[in-house]
């Protein structure tokens, strides 16, 4: 087992709060993925992340809070949202809520919308971050908008490189998927993404979700089509691969294949697919002419997330032909 890099010193998590004042972006590790981290009053440095990311305006980004008390300056919270936030918070869930009437947060990292994406991380360097800050965070993943998220410092260097003002080295990261993402708004609560905390527990404390609509406007992270997409083609449901492909397996029994290919889990484990799957697409991809064969990935669970993502990566380019 490698042992991960020491969490980054005084000295550093200084400087990367004052480049956060001061209108800069900092990579940071969270236990979903790393975050490209701006002041998210800041209109200058809120739009400094759509560039950095070549990320749709319409696309709305989370805002990091370091306790309710600053959540709340944000957001309107109702009894499920307040029981939501107790059961699940600091950790991976975000919240989307009706924005409050006095909420300091940037118009632009709302894409304009009534409502707020709101979440209270639980690595100790997010919330380090946000606390010498003394602001909500804006802070999607930490790479080029619709490639492979990253999980780790090596891979935000290698999609945003200069377009950073500094990385906070945590590690890499526990759970590897982007927060679950629940809406509650107008007395109704809907999963609009899937992630590591899943319906069955979101619906233990607030009761039966409502239905999400097919043509849900994009109010979250991750609500866009094709997202999550490395350069190659991904097919879903493999059998096996091709000569020209690259296998993305999972489970115990993998079919002959001489090409590249990585296992998410020989054990069948769906949490540990969780945590490798950016990594692995990442290193498979370009690897074959023809693209990614990824094998099925059972559905329930933190694997309902999994699918959400492979789904997104094997829909059609919106620059396709």
């Amino acid at each position: 087992m490698i042992a991960s890099p020491p969490l980054p010193d005084e000295h550093s998590m200084a400087r990367a709060a004052q480049i956060v004042c001061a209108g800069g972006l900092v990579a940071m590790p969270t236990e979903t993925v790393y975050g490209l981290a701006a002041d998210a009053t800041n209109d200058t440095a809120v739009a400094g992340i759509f560039a950095a990311k070549g990320r749709p305006t319409f696309n709305p980004l989370i805002s990091h809070v370091a306790d309710m008390g600053m959540a709340r300056k944000l957001g309107v919270f109702d009894a499920a949202a307040v029981a939501l936030a107790d059961a699940f918070w600091p950790g991976p869930l975000t919240l989307v809520l009706p924005r409050h009437a006095a909420c300091p947060v940037s118009l632009l990292a709302c894409a304009g919308l009534d409502t707020i994406a709101i979440r209270i991380p639980r690595h100790p360097v997010a919330h380090g971050l946000i606390e010498r800050v003394g602001k909500p965070l804006a802070a999607p993943s930490a790479n080029p908008s619709g490639a492979v998220s990253p999980t780790t410092a090596d891979h935000v260097a290698a999609g945003l490189g200069t377009k950073v003002g500094m990385i906070l080295d945590g590690g890499p990261c526990e759970i590897g998927l982007e927060s679950t993402v629940v809406a509650v708004t107008d007395g109704t609560v809907r999963l609009l993404r899937p992630g590591s905390v899943t319906k069955s527990e979101i619906e233990a404390v607030a009761g039966k979700l409502a239905a999400t609509a097919d043509n849900e406007d994009v109010v979250s992270p991750g609500m866009l089509m094709s997202h999550y997409a490395p350069t190659s083609a991904v097919r879903l449901n493999a059998k096996g691969a091709g000569d020209n492909e690259a296998l993305l397996a999972f489970g115990p029994h993998v079919p002959a294949h001489d090409g590249p290919m990585l296992n998410l889990s020989p054990a069948g484990d769906v949490v540990e697919a969780a945590a490798n799957l950016f990594a692995m697409l990442r290193l498979l991809d370009g690897r074959a002419a023809q693209g990614i064969a990824v094998m099925p990935i059972p559905a329930h669970g933190v694997g309902e997330a999994i699918n959400d993502r492979l789904a997104r990566a094997a829909a059609p380019r919106p620059d396709a032909p």
